[in-house]
């Protein structure tokens, strides 16, 4: 004898659900990380950065070099290394440690390109 009446199956509407939460909370991250302009040190100067073999780079023409803990971000904040970017012209903001080697490299993407920034040669 059933005392209980049979449970109503929901799981379909349930896993529909769930989908579509976990769908909309996976692309958030993603908007937001595209929508995202970075603060810059005012020090920062622009530059067109080609790495040539690490650590020696070219910036505007000029050679420089690498300092050994220099961190290069690219346009997700995310950090890369020298050696994947060999012979890419990129457009950067760049700081230089005391000794005159360049220390930090943000790779601008075209909404922080636009910006204007001040250059070593100005």
């Amino acid at each position: 004898m059933n005392r209980c009446p049979p449970p109503v199956p929901r799981a379909p509407r349930r896993t529909a659900l769930l989908t579509l939460a976990l769908l909309a909370f996976s692309l958030s991250p993603t908007v937001q990380a595209q929508t995202l302009i970075r603060q810059f040190p005012a020090k920062a100067l622009r530059g067109k950065l080609i790495v040539q073999q690490p650590p020696w780079v070219t910036i505007d023409g000029k050679t420089a070099q690498l300092s050994p803990g220099s961190r290069i971000r690219n346009t997700n904040n995310t950090l890369v290394l020298s050696a994947s970017l060999v012979g890419q012209e990129l457009t950067v903001n760049y700081l230089r440690d005391g000794m005159g080697l360049v220390h930090e490299v943000w790779i601008l993407n075209a909404v922080e390109a636009s910006e204007k920034r001040p250059t070593a040669a100005e």
